[in-house]
């Protein structure tokens, strides 16, 4: 896995623990409970990323590949 792949599962669980917090306030405990888990998925493969980046990336490959993955979903 690449620091794009770990850049898009964090917004994707920004995005999920949003939702979930939204349906816990509207009381919809089921769909808050769903998100809550797509979130908490989304971080463990953001987490399995940046820890193979770790392993395998000097600080200058990741400080280039990470500035290249935020600024890819920010267009």
């Amino acid at each position: 896995m690449s620091l794009d792949e770990a850049a898009r599962q964090l917004k994707l669980a920004v995005h999920d623990a949003q939702v979930a917090f939204d349906c816990l306030g509207l009381g919809d405990l089921e769909r808050a409970h769903e998100h809550a888990i797509t979130a908490r998925a989304a971080m463990d493969a953001a987490t399995l990323a940046v820890q193979e980046a770790q392993r395998t990336m000097t600080p200058e490959e990741a400080t280039r590949e990470g500035e290249h993955a935020v600024a890819a979903l920010e267009e």
